[in-house]
């Protein structure tokens, strides 16, 4: 039968920090410093601008809703690149924030756990793995949340025509960058019309926006055809 010490909590400060300066989380430990001091900083200044850009804030298309208007893929940038991994219309340190946590956290659990140099490795693949799925799980609440999103503005983009960037079907959400009228460009999150079974609609298709559903916050899409080339 285990005996405990009275007041030992086992809890051993020097351990922690042992292990967080260990790999792999010493990879997350570091750039989580510098979120926490940045976060600090914010709350204690009232500044709340990205240090990355925020989304919309190049190529400004006035659609006013907060969707990623110039970094898309394609755009080129590391926004760019979050938004083909499905994190678009978030804030980049809000993405890097919440990656780098779960991320250091998973990392510390494995860290603690193993000890092995292979395995080790596992555990920082394991902890990238978590940090995206959480945040792509997130994305779409904190958009919401965060308030960028505009019901009224979204609406306008039904009609329009829509490449689509991230590959959708009628029960998998995918993203896709429409160009608005005074050519600025917003990408925005979309589903694809037809049937559960249906083939997907991949990257590069062109897609026409028929519908918006305000409740889950996405645009219904079925492929333009003539539409998108009334000339032939």
């Amino acid at each position: 039968m285990a005996v405990i010490t009275t007041g030992d909590t086992g809890f051993d400060m020097g351990d922690f920090f042992a292990t967080a300066t260990q790999f792999p989380v010493v990879l997350f430990t570091f750039p989580l410093v510098v979120v926490i001091g940045y976060w600090l900083f914010a709350a204690l200044t009232g500044i709340g601008g990205d240090l990355f850009g925020t989304p919309g804030a190049s190529g400004d298309s006035g659609a006013g809703d907060g969707t990623d208007t110039g970094d898309a893929p394609g755009a080129g940038g590391f926004a760019g690149l979050l938004a083909a991994l499905g994190l678009g219309g978030v804030p980049i340190t809000v993405v890097l924030s919440c990656v780098i946590a779960v991320g250091w956290f998973v990392a510390l659990v494995g860290t603690a756990l193993t000890d092995h140099p292979l395995l080790r490795v596992g555990v920082l693949l394991v902890a990238l793995w978590a940090g995206w799925q959480t945040t792509w799980l997130l994305a779409r609440p904190l958009r919401r949340l965060l308030g960028f999103t505009s019901v009224a503005r979204n609406a306008d983009f039904v009609g329009l025509l829509c490449e689509v960037r991230v590959r959708c079907s009628a029960t998998e959400f995918g993203q896709g960058l429409v160009t608005l009228p005074d050519g600025g460009t917003a990408l925005v999150d979309i589903r694809a019309d037809g049937e559960d079974g249906a083939a997907p609609l991949p990257a590069g298709t062109t897609v026409l926006i028929y519908d918006y559903d305000p409740e889950g916050d996405f645009y219904r899409v079925a492929p333009a055809g003539a539409a998108a080339d009334p000339l032939g």
